[in-house]
């Protein structure tokens, strides 16, 4: 009997050190969200809003690796399973290469702004 009392004890202590922790974690994805900044469609740069166009479009896009998954590794867009955010180039006057600029999309009519290369992000309000 009191084998069980202790087990069932020490499940309870686990169960409840546990669902914080997991609570917090949750809380703290759904608010990742609402720590981004925002942008207006207006206030974008003219290729952005280009890039906009063509997503919603569903192309031509200008890079071949446009509409790739992006994975979300620097973890500052809100977390959702893999294959939920696409990514798009922006092109960058006189650059080169695809440059730093790009608009991640996530589903559906989520989109997000970077200037540089996935450091910081602005939600696109439509």
């Amino acid at each position: 009997m009191l084998k069980k009392l202790l087990r069932a004890g020490l499940f309870v202590l686990l169960a409840m050190s546990w669902l914080p922790a997991q609570a917090h974690s949750h809380h703290a994805a759904q608010n990742a969200h609402a720590d981004l900044a925002a942008i207006g469609v207006a206030a974008l740069p003219p290729e952005a809003r280009d890039t906009l166009r063509a997503i919603k479009q569903g192309g031509p896009f200008a890079y071949p690796r446009d509409g790739v998954v992006f994975g979300n590794f620097e973890r500052v867009l809100p977390k959702h399973q893999r294959g939920y955010y696409h990514e798009y180039t922006v092109k960058t006057p006189g650059s080169r290469n695809r440059g730093a600029r790009r608009i991640i999309s996530g589903e559906p009519r989520e989109y997000y702004y970077t200037s540089d290369h996935y450091k910081t992000f602005k939600r696109i309000q439509e």
